[in-house]
This record gives structure tokens, sequence and C-alpha cells, in this order.
């Protein structure tokens, strides 16, 4: 009995441990699956990029969507590092929307105004183990650009912009070099803007401008072939003057013998001893006397001829010399004028930096350099800015088509400070500028406002590139490798005298950047080396001199 009893009781213990086992083991499941409904229903966490903090909830990741209405040529693109996105647009609106993937922290995608440099369809990085970056548009010759890749829904580039493969490759024939790129740190988007300051074309001036452009070409090619037929004619006058000094020598020389002869001659005759000779030596002797004074007469004659001779020769020298520099100066006019003319048929950039109280102008002239890069021709002059000491943001305003009145703009703002309207107030264009560019302004001509400098990586084959100093610059800052600059690559000579802290140094508009600790060790780099996407091309150093006036 006792022992039946023992049994029951300890049957009856496993039978409440198992209970207690399962009770605890539902409880358990249950508290996961508590927490794991939490964590799905809590807002995703971004991951920190730059100086944002890491409690910062990531913005809905975003799709791609086209618009539904016949798209056209694109004229710019809009990157949004928030926003992980990308919007192209044409003239008319947005006409694809995508998502993208920019640089991870320490290896960001700098903010700022850039331009489609150089495109490849099937580019490798020359940095990261050949990988594939199909479709690649380069924005900067350091290694920026925008490229197909893969896409985990945040930053993970090494500075690049990624698209969707498909987006990257539907895209890449139907963008054009120097198509803006604006990589915003927040949303943005171009809105409609007028404003009495922008530039109003003429169009008389521009229905004239192709005629004239041709018609100084052929002035200058005139110009070109007169001026080389001069400097022909310096050698030939040159030549040609060269053998008579020998010449005059040589009767010189003659000359003089034959005065010493005829001296003579005179001499004998003159003997008291003569009268003593017979009549037929005095003949004799007479005879040579006059054949001496025939011949020292004749060769007088030569050398006065040979004289005049010689100064007409050094006179036509100095005429063909005088000839030449005359032609070489309406040679240099008229290309200078047949230039500005070309010129005048392309959009034209322009820069203003409250940095460095400036304003720059550039045209690309579609000359191509040995390294592929296309030429562009700079002006500076200095601009007056209000409240000069007053931050004035970043704003870029695009002719996008023209309109009966003259030209359709907008406007894109990327960086704290003056609205649009408020950044063109305060700024006062010089007349000369006006003059020289607004009359023939056409469609893609911009105009960029910014509190920044020219960003180092503009240089004479880029539009201009402007970066926002205030946001994180990982993805430019790891693009520099001094040693690998060519041989006889100077840090002096190059493009702006400001870098992003304002630097100085020799050249076209100064240097190419001293002054900022982190853009000195990537200063002047040009068109060597990558990471992302820039292919070790080489053969370009500091800028070309001679052009700061050129039109």
């Amino acid at each position: 009995m006792t022992h039946r009893l023992n049994k029951v009781r300890a049957s009856r213990r496993r039978a409440a441990s198992f209970d207690a086992a399962e009770a605890l083991r539902w409880v358990s499941i249950a508290t996961i699956t508590l927490a794991v409904t939490a964590v799905l229903a809590a807002p995703t966490i971004a991951a920190p990029r730059g100086n944002a903090p890491a409690q910062q909830a990531r913005p809905a990741r975003a799709t791609e969507v086209t618009a539904t209405r016949e798209a056209g040529e694109p004229v710019m693109a809009i990157v949004s590092i928030k926003g992980q996105q990308v919007t192209f647009y044409d003239t008319d609106g947005w006409i694809l929307r995508a998502p993208v993937s920019t640089g991870t922290t320490g290896r960001e995608t700098p903010a700022g105004v850039f331009a489609v440099v150089e495109k490849d369809k099937d580019h490798h990085s020359s940095l990261y183990d050949d990988a594939s970056m199909p479709n690649m548009q380069r924005i900067t010759w350091s290694g920026i650009a925008l490229h197909g890749g893969p896409l985990p829904g945040y930053a993970a580039s090494h500075g690049c912009v990624r698209m969707p493969y498909d987006v990257a490759e539907k895209l890449f024939d139907k963008t054009r070099i120097g198509m803006r790129v604006i990589i915003s740190p927040q949303d943005a988007e171009p809105a409609a803007f007028s404003h009495p300051a922008l530039f109003v074309p003429k169009q008389a001036a521009i229905d004239a401008a192709p005629a004239r452009a041709e018609a100084l070409t052929t002035e200058a090619d005139e110009a070109a072939k007169a001026a080389a037929a001069a400097k022909a004619a310096i050698a030939t006058a040159k030549r040609d003057a060269a053998a008579a000094p020998l010449a005059l020598r040589k009767l010189e020389y003659g000359k003089s013998r034959a005065d010493a002869e005829l001296a003579y001659a005179e001499r004998a005759l003159a003997n008291p001893n003569m009268n003593a000779k017979t009549d037929e030596a005095k003949a004799a002797a007479d005879d040579v006397r006059q054949k001496a004074a025939a011949k020292a007469d004749a060769l007088h004659g030569e050398v006065d001829a040979a004289k005049a001779e010689l100064k007409t020769k050094q006179e036509a020298i100095a005429e063909a010399l005088a000839l030449a520099k005359a032609t070489e100066a309406k040679r240099i006019e008229t290309a200078k004028i047949a230039k500005d003319a070309k010129l005048a048929l392309e959009p034209v950039s322009v820069f203003i930096s409250r940095s460095t109280r400036k304003i720059y102008v550039r045209r690309d002239t579609h000359k191509l350099e040995p390294d592929g890069g296309e030429r562009f021709e700079t002006l500076e002059f200095p601009i007056n800015i209000e409240n000069a000491g007053k931050p004035i943001g970043t704003h870029i305003f695009t002719a996008i088509a023209r309109t009966d009145a003259g030209l359709r703009w907008n406007a894109v703002t990327i960086d704290n400070g003056d609205t649009a309207k408020d950044a063109l107030d305060r700024v006062e264009f010089p007349q000369e500028v006006l003059d020289l560019v607004a009359p023939t302004a056409l469609p893609r001509s911009s105009i960029i406002i910014s509190d920044e400098p020219p960003n180092r990586e503009t240089n004479y084959r880029t539009e201009f590139v402007v970066v926002l100093n205030n946001q994180p610059q990982g993805g430019l800052a790891m693009r520099a490798r001094p040693e690998e600059r060519p041989e006889g690559f100077d840090n002096g000579g190059g493009f702006f005298s400001n870098n992003n802290n304002g630097g100085g140094g020799g050249g076209f508009f100064g240097g190419w950047f001293n002054g900022n600790p982190q853009d000195n060790v990537a200063r002047q780099r040009g068109a060597w080396g990558s990471q992302d996407s820039a292919p070790r091309q080489r053969g370009f150093g500091s800028y070309y001199p001679g052009q700061q006036n050129s039109w």
C-alpha cells in the first residue's frame, strides 16, 4: 500500500514538473513573439551617416517610378542623400525617380553641384579589384560617378552614386556630357523661377550669331594666312640680304686695289725721270694710268650700287618684320573675336562665389584634349555682393527652354542661406558680363550662386564643381593619392585662386587650390586614379598659359 502511494506521489510530481516546464516554454515563446512583433512594428532606425545621430529614422525606401508622359532628353539629375533617391528631369519636369546608394560613413558622396564629364559603358574600378561599374557617368575626374550597382537600401558605396542596373542602362544613351548633376543633403527639386537679374537674350543677336561666327572665322583664317606669308617673307628677305655684305666687301677690296694702281701710275708719270723716257714709254705709262683710273671709277660705281642694294635689302627685312608683327597682331585679334563668336553659340555657365567675391564665366569649346576631355574657356571678374559677410546659400538657376520673352528658368536650392530670390537680389552683375553673355544666352545656360569657392575638382575639362563644405566629403578625400602625380606636375598653376578654405597659388586663377588640409592631399589629381569609378587616365597637368582673357 505504501509502495503504491509513493508511486502515485512520484507520478504527480513528474506531471507537475512537466506542466511547469510546458508553461515556462509557452511563456518564453509568447515573450519572443511579442518582442519580434514589437521590433517589426517599431520604426526602422537608420544607420548613422556623417554626423547624423544613430537614432535618426531611416526614410521609406525609394522605388523606381517613371513619368506617364513621353520623356525628353534629361537636362538635370538631383540626388537626395537623405532620401537615397535620384530624380531625372527634362525641360518639362521629372521623368524618372529611382533609389540609389550613396557613400557610407567616412566615404560620403560629396554634396554639391557637378556635371557629367565622361561616360563609359563597361567601366571597371581601378582600386576595387576591377569591380564592374556598368554604364558609368563620371561627375569628377577623381572618381565620383553615377553607375549601376547593388542597392542594399541604405548608403553603402565608396563615394559614387549607385543606381539600379536597369536604370543606369536605360539612361546611359539618353544623357549627354555636361548634364547637370546636383547632389543635395536633403530632398530638393527644381521650381519655376523668374527674376530681373536672369539673362534675357536678344533674338536678333541669336539669329545673327551663326553667320557672324562664320564670317569672323573666315576673316580669322585669312588673317592667319597673311601672318604666315609675312613670316615667310622675313625668311626670304633675310636670305636675299645675306649675300649682299660679302659682295660689298669684295667690291670694296677691288676698289682699294684699283685706287692703289691708279695712284702708282700717277706717281710714275709725275716722276722727273719720266722726262728722260721716250715718247713711247710715256705713252705706255699714261695708258696704264688711264686704265687704272677707269677701273677705279667702275669699282667706285659698283661699290655705291652694292651699298644701295644692301640698304634696300635691310629695309626690306625691317618692312617684313613690321608687316609680320602687324599681321600677327591681327591674327590674334581676329582669332579671339572669331572664338568669341563661336562660343556665343554655346550655353554659358556662370558661377558667383561669395567666398572669392568673383564671378566666373565658362563655355565649352568642344575641343578634344589628348586624354579625351573637352576644353572649357573661362573668364573671371570681380563682383559686388550686398552684405558680403552674410551667408547666401547655394542656388542653381538653369535656363530650361526658350520662350517668346526669352528663356524659361528654374531654381534649385541645396544649402541653408537666403532664398533663391534674395540671393539674386544681393548680386550686382558686372555690365561687362551682361554684354558678353546675355544677348546670346541659350537653353542649358546656368547661374550658380554659392558661399563656396570653386572646388579643386574644377579644371579645364569640367563644368563648375561646387562642393558644400558643411557636409562630409569622405568620398573625395579618400581619393587622394599624391604619389601617383606624373613627373613635372606642379602644385602651383591651375585654375582658381582659392580652395575650399581659401588658399592661393599661381596659374590661371591662382592655383589648383591650396589651403584645406583635407584637400591638400588630393589637390590637382585631375584625370588619374579613382575609387569607385575613375580609370587611371594620365596626360594632363596644370592649366595651359595665356587664356585668362580669351573671350
